[in-house]
């Protein structure tokens, strides 16, 4: 089931709105909307690894309506069937020896709308296998052992058709890829689309901010789903929290990557921080009830964030869509952000994100070129 969030602030104003929550005034966490990005619904990625696809999808969703002023519902499963090809190549090359699973990041979406186009949800749904879900838990097993096989060689030398054989079996349960497309009353070729949509691939810039890379360069980020070696813009971490909030100050979105396996993550509750408290230290009875009052949270420097990030604390989970910015009945400052777990993940499929909760488990956002700071991206020599 498909539903928008109720409430729906323009994103160039800074206007405020309750976000309704059914809990009493002194229970819990309540939140005011200071900002919100148009975004198209909330929607479930199902049983499948391609939080990538709908994050990023979701995020070149406003972007179209951004430029365009109109909105457009682009398929995610496109982007997800055209990766899942250049993941196939890039296994081969390097004789099996890389990441192949479900798993991508952003730019990998970026990369496939400037090679292949996009279309929208209409022309193709990705729903091949009879099911009225997505369940990509057998298709990714097939794929890897047909991938297996021709990394083995026993033919002696790859033959010619290797990558038609894996097409075949991906289209058939995805379905094969419309080479032109019914939009508006007009016809176009999905790279066709793209450009009348006016999305131009070369203005988003993916940031990061780590120091065991120099602050002020571009580094190939060391996590298992950046398969094809995708470069991030390093930034000081209090600059990292500028760039989104200039961002969304300006009315541009971002995509945002991060880690979502921490316990004061709660789905339930559509809430995400870090307490001072150390959370495993508490009893269950005090667990149970953690959420039901606003708690103090830990300041996080660069040099926390690194060690979480080396330790192996911070992991590279999920991708999702930064779509506003909010505040507690403390005064504190919240993300707001648009998941692909469905409309009763969350708030009506939202979650709030704690500014320390940002700077901690963050990962990397992606966002349009005009949206960084100039302050930020004058530093850079390669801009």
């Amino acid at each position: 089931m498909r539903t928008y969030l109720i409430v729906s602030i323009s994103a160039f104003l800074f206007l405020s709105t309750v976000q309704a929550q059914e809990k009493k005034p002194d229970e819990g966490y309540l939140f005011n909307d200071d900002i919100k990005i148009e975004s198209t619904e909330v929607i479930s990625q199902d049983i499948t690894g391609t939080c990538w696809s709908y994050s990023t999808t979701s995020f070149l969703e406003s972007e179209v309506e951004r430029i365009n002023g109109k909105p457009v519902d682009l398929s995610e499963m496109y982007q997800v069937r055209n990766i899942y090809i250049e993941k196939a190549k890039n296994y081969v090359l390097r004789q099996g020896k890389t990441q192949f699973s479900q798993g991508s990041l952003s730019h990998d979406v970026m990369k496939s709308v400037e090679q292949y186009g996009v279309v929208p949800q209409s022309a193709y749904d990705g729903l091949n296998y009879g099911t009225e879900t997505h369940n990509h838990s057998e298709m990714e097993k097939v794929l890897s052992n047909i991938l297996d096989a021709i990394v083995q060689n026993p033919n002696g030398e790859l033959t010619p058709v290797w990558l038609d054989a894996y097409t075949a079996s991906l289209d058939t349960y995805l379905g094969s890829a419309p080479t032109e497309i019914d939009y508006n009353g007009n016809s176009y070729s999905p790279k066709e689309l793209a450009d009348e949509l006016k999305i131009n691939t070369e203005d988003y810039v993916t940031f990061t901010s780590f120091n065991h890379h120099p602050f002020y360069e571009q580094f190939i980020l060391e996590v298992p789903d950046n398969w094809s070696n995708g470069s991030y813009y390093n930034v000081k971490l209090d600059e990292f929290i500028q760039l989104i909030d200039h961002a969304l100050e300006n009315g541009y979105s971002l995509a945002w990557d991060a880690d979502v396996s921490e316990k004061t993550w709660s789905t339930k509750e559509g809430v995400a921080i870090i307490p001072e408290t150390d959370y495993s230290s508490l009893s269950r009875s005090d667990r149970d009830v953690f959420f039901d009052s606003v708690q103090e949270e830990k300041e996080i420097t660069q040099e926390y964030r690194q060690q979480e990030f080396e330790n192996y604390n911070t992991t590279d989970d999920h991708l999702m869509h930064i779509v506003g910015r909010s505040h507690n009945q403390n005064g504190d400052i919240f993300y707001l952000v648009k998941n692909s777990w469905g409309t009763d993940a969350g708030v009506d499929g939202y979650q709030y994100i704690s500014i320390p909760y940002m700077k901690l488990k963050s990962i990397a956002v992606m966002v349009h070129k005009d949206a960084v700071p100039k302050a930020i991206s004058k530093k850079f020599k390669q801009w």
